[in-house]
């Protein structure tokens, strides 16, 4: 369902949803399928390939039951937990107004001009630059910032960061992240969960599936031709294994990259300041790498940088492109990228403060020179490897 303004956004999110939802259960039966392949063969390796392909069709009806009560049943946890799991991997916690004053104003006083009830305000503390959104509902609501980000933005950037994570959750956008972080997860788990059982679980090819025959010397040309039809049945098995894990990963492009430039306008929408925007997502451009975070977690942050072949899986346009977006839609005046701050130099900012970049309360300093340090005219470092991982590998 293609969507081309606001509300047919939503209202796909909505379509996008259910068959997402669908096709967990379409991926969890191809799991258990090939499953039952390689089952059929370690219990007996002297069948043909149409008799494996039978029994494990025969298995599939008897487990079919079993595996959608546990797709189900992964749901309803991912329903109710879903948000410790991601505090447990970010590290976020509430806060109240009288812990960010600052923070908590902001927020509320976007939601309140705009009747949007209030999330749930969180904080992690990273040096990256970032934010993401969270819930399935209006009790589970949820905006997780990094502390960089409250020190390295003004209360403009500020504002408009949080205005673009609360589009994200007026639109729905929120909920499909995290239903394809559901499929991505429990196809990723269960793959992985084969594929060591199948290679460290001593299973071998050939000899090691005997069925059961009592004599070497009265069947040679039987071996070769069962071990052959085993063999062909368990690279079957691998093969749907590995499809059901690369669909699992394909769903995220489900996630329209059109819901990034959406809440882009929402930001502005609420803000009545593009500039602020381009000037926010100029400062988190490359910045926002959260240190251990899932790919999935990454997945629902404002950025989310990708290079290489990871960048065909990637849910967020460029950063340029949404910065021409603002300029050319939004009346937002156009600004370059700004230069990446070296190792040494950012370690020596996380141990003391430039003077003359310093903040006061949390705000940036009020001058027209440009500051000097991260944003300034430093040397640009080399770009880091990116590699895909799933929802339960590391990124690094």
């Amino acid at each position: 369902m293609a969507a081309y303004g606001l509300y047919t956004h939503i209202a796909a999110n909505k379509t996008r949803s259910v068959v997402l939802l669908i096709g967990l259960f379409v991926l969890v039966y191809v799991l258990v399928y090939a499953g039952a392949l390689i089952a059929e063969v370690v219990i007996d390796g002297g069948r043909t390939v149409p008799d494996y392909l039978r029994a494990a069709g025969a298995d599939l009806i008897k487990a079919a039951p079993f595996a959608t009560i546990g797709a189900a049943l992964w749901i309803v946890i991912a329903y109710f937990f879903h948000q410790k799991l991601i505090d447990a991997v970010t590290g976020g916690h509430a806060v109240t107004r009288a812990e960010q004053p600052r923070l908590y104003n902001l927020l509320e006083n976007l939601c309140i001009s705009r009747g949007i009830p209030m999330p749930q305000l969180k904080i992690m503390d990273s040096e990256a630059l970032n934010a993401f959104a969270s819930g399935l509902n209006p009790k589970q609501y949820a905006i997780t910032v990094t502390t960089r980000l409250v020190e390295r933005l003004d209360d403009a950037e500020i504002e408009a960061v949080l205005a673009h994570e609360l589009t994200h959750i007026k639109n729905g956008d929120v909920q499909m992240m995290v239903i394809a972080v559901i499929i991505a997860g429990v196809v990723g788990f269960f793959g992985e969960l084969m594929f060591r059982l199948f290679f460290q679980g001593g299973v071998r090819i050939g000899s090691g599936w005997s069925g059961g025959g009592s004599s070497s010397s009265s069947s040679s040309s039987s071996d070769r031709k069962s071990g052959g039809g085993a063999v062909i049945v368990v690279i079957l098995a691998i093969v749907l294994i590995l499809l059901a894990w690369l669909l699992s990963q394909v769903v995220k492009l489900a996630l329209s990259r059109s819901r990034e430039f959406l809440a882009d306008a929402g930001s502005v929408e609420l803000t009545k300041n593009p500039d602020a925007m381009i000037s926010a997502l100029r400062k988190i451009e490359n910045r926002g790498e959260l240190p251990g975070a899932t790919s999935a977690v990454m997945e629902m942050c404002v950025d989310n940088p990708r290079s290489g072949f990871s960048d065909l899986f990637a849910t967020h346009p460029s950063v340029e492109a949404r910065v021409d977006a603002l300029v050319k839609f939004a009346g937002g005046h156009y600004q370059p990228p700004l230069p990446a701050l070296p190792a040494a130099e950012q370690d020596d900012d996380n141990t003391a403060t430039d003077p003359e970049g310093s903040t006061v309360d949390g705000k940036a300093p009020a001058s027209d020179a440009p500051p000097h340090g991260p944003w300034s005219d430093a040397a640009a470092p080399a770009p880091k490897p990116s590699l895909l991982r799933g929802p339960w590998g590391r990124r690094s």
